[in-house]
């Protein structure tokens, strides 16, 4: 089977997961995240772009109602045994199964919770979930249990990530090895993919970001290629990806001689990257982390080229993102832990220079504070 943690560390999952759900009077949970699913029994599928709900009791009852084409893949990689499909016809309807699953587990006119905040649960199923369970049961949101629980992460889990921190150098040395001018994105792309899967790793939750010339300014992927000049600029951020849990990196590479402006970029993103790390310590709240970075963003004259967050937490996601809660922003209070995994990101998108310039590494979070999990320093790479 290929299921990535053992049978008693799945069951602790559940066991705490399930006293959480107890202590909100609830009887059972509607999971509608993959992750969930993913960090609670093993399951792993893109089958959440369709109708899928894994319904879990306090009593530690578990089911999954899913499509046929999912059976198999929940009946391999995890420890589901209660599995119904719903049936592709032109008079489908899951939530009505669904219902039907709950009557079946006696749970009519109980509370139960549901994940809202959810990829998997469009607005369309949610209003056939409201339309077909309402006045039935029930329901209040529980988003944000498995987020906080998956937070902190297990030696496991420590594990993976650490390499995938290995794989994410490795696609880094790739790109630098093939990154020259008259190189193709699509050789660099391909270069760095292959690095991941050659060492074991798996897709990420969304696309590398590769963007030379301007498009070195954007952060987000778009399709299309073009060639790199003899003087260019490529952004790149990526990920290390093992058993689904991910390690970033971020470098904006710099084919030519670098400019004034380049230099003066790098140093304060590697200014802002060093005090980030010097205000990290278990207690301290991610706002404040954020507020370190726009300290020395804004004394650099930065101020109008920043991102109003520099970074976020990292763990076992699917698509369409490999970002996780929570995120590094002005104020937010929530506190940083032993165990947490954290990928923190300087980015300047200079318009009216048109240069860019990032900075970005994960780290993980010990008793002491901060643990560097890439063998690569933050020096700027020319090519």
């Amino acid at each position: 089977m290929a299921i990535h943690f053992t049978a008693s560390e799945l069951q602790q999952r559940r066991d705490r997961f399930c006293s959480d759900l107890e202590k909100l009077g609830l009887k059972g949970v509607l999971l509608f995240r993959q992750e969930s699913m993913y960090y609670l029994t093993g399951y792993e599928s893109f089958g959440y772009c369709f109708f899928q709900c894994m319904v879990l009791g306090v009593d530690g009852r578990l089911a999954l109602l899913t499509r046929a084409p999912d059976l198999r893949q929940a009946q391999h990689t995890s420890i589901v045994d209660d599995i119904r499909i719903w049936v592709d016809d032109v008079s489908a309807s899951p939530a009505l199964q669904l219902k039907d699953l709950l009557h079946d587990l006696g749970w009519h006119g109980s509370q139960l919770g549901i994940e809202l905040d959810a990829v998997g649960l469009t607005a369309h199923n949610w209003n056939e979930v409201r339309r077909t369970l309402g006045g039935l049961f029930e329901l209040s949101d529980v988003s944000d249990v498995t987020s906080r629980m998956r937070m902190v992460k297990s030696p496991a889990e420590l594990s993976y990530v650490e390499r995938a921190a290995v794989l994410a150098d490795d696609a880094l040395d790739a790109a630098i090895a093939v990154t020259a001018a008259g190189a193709d994105e699509g050789d660099i792309l391909a270069a760095m993919q292959s690095a991941v899967f050659s060492g074991g790793g798996d897709y990420p939750g969304n696309e590398f970001i590769i963007g030379s010339g301007e498009d070195a300014l954007l952060c987000r992927y778009h399709s299309g290629r073009r060639v790199l000049d003899a003087i260019d600029q490529l952004t790149l951020e990526f990920a290390g990806v093992y058993r689904r849990y991910h390690a970033c990196l971020m470098r904006t590479l710099v084919i030519g001689e670098p400019t004034r402006l380049q230099l003066h970029m790098h140093r304060a993103c590697a200014d802002a990257m060093e005090a980030c790390l010097e205000q990290i310590r278990p207690g301290c709240a991610m706002g404040e982390v954020f507020d370190a970075h726009a300290r020395v963003m804004d004394n650099s004259g930065m101020l109008e080229h920043r991102l109003n967050a520099c970074g976020y937490s990292l763990g076992a996601t699917f698509t369409p993102t490999w970002m996780d809660y929570p995120m590094f922003y002005k104020g937010n209070p929530e506190p940083i832990v032993p165990g947490m995994v954290l990928f923190l990101h300087m980015i300047l998108m200079n318009s009216l220079e048109g240069t860019a310039m990032t900075l970005g590494q994960t780290i993980r979070i010990d008793e002491d504070g901060p643990v560097r999990l890439s063998r690569h320093d933050t020096r700027l790479i020319t090519c």
